[in-house]
């Protein structure tokens, strides 16, 4: 799947497509270079999955934690500041991995080597100012 978006009408358009593309998949891997936009698609994402508290980058804490309507936690990883796989065990991803629970995922490639069932590659390319290409695939 392949689409351009030049503001948050289309990210939130965006959003919508790759859910209903990806139905039953809850890991999704984000990539694209700072500034992008890859906290900002997220945030549709958690908007969509009526996400009851505020989305925000967890750049320094590495996990936030958001709860849907329905009483499900929703995870949001930032792995910029990751030094070490010694560190991602350390805050358990294995198990946010494992527990059925939508885990989306900033800066994928320092963490991707433990997404051993698959994930969805979701590709920003920030083409202008206000550009954006958006590509998404599963990843096994």
């Amino acid at each position: 799947m392949s689409t351009y978006c030049t503001n948050l009408e289309d990210l939130n358009h965006t959003a919508q497509k790759i859910l209903k593309e990806f139905p039953n998949e809850r890991i999704f891997g984000f990539f694209g270079e700072m500034g992008a936009g890859k906290t900002t698609l997220i945030k549709e994402f958690c908007k969509i999955l009526e996400i009851e508290n505020v989305t925000t980058s967890p750049t320094f804490s590495i996990i936030n934690e958001y709860w849907k309507s329905d009483g499900f936690p929703v995870y949001h990883f930032d792995f910029y500041r990751i030094e070490s796989d010694e560190e991602v065990f350390g805050i358990g991803f294995r198990d946010y991995l494992d527990s059925e629970q939508y885990c989306f995922i900033e800066w994928t490639e320092k963490v991707e080597h433990f997404l051993k069932n698959g994930y969805v590659k979701v590709e920003i390319v920030k083409l202008s100012e206000e550009l954006r290409e958006i590509n998404c695939n599963f990843i096994i």
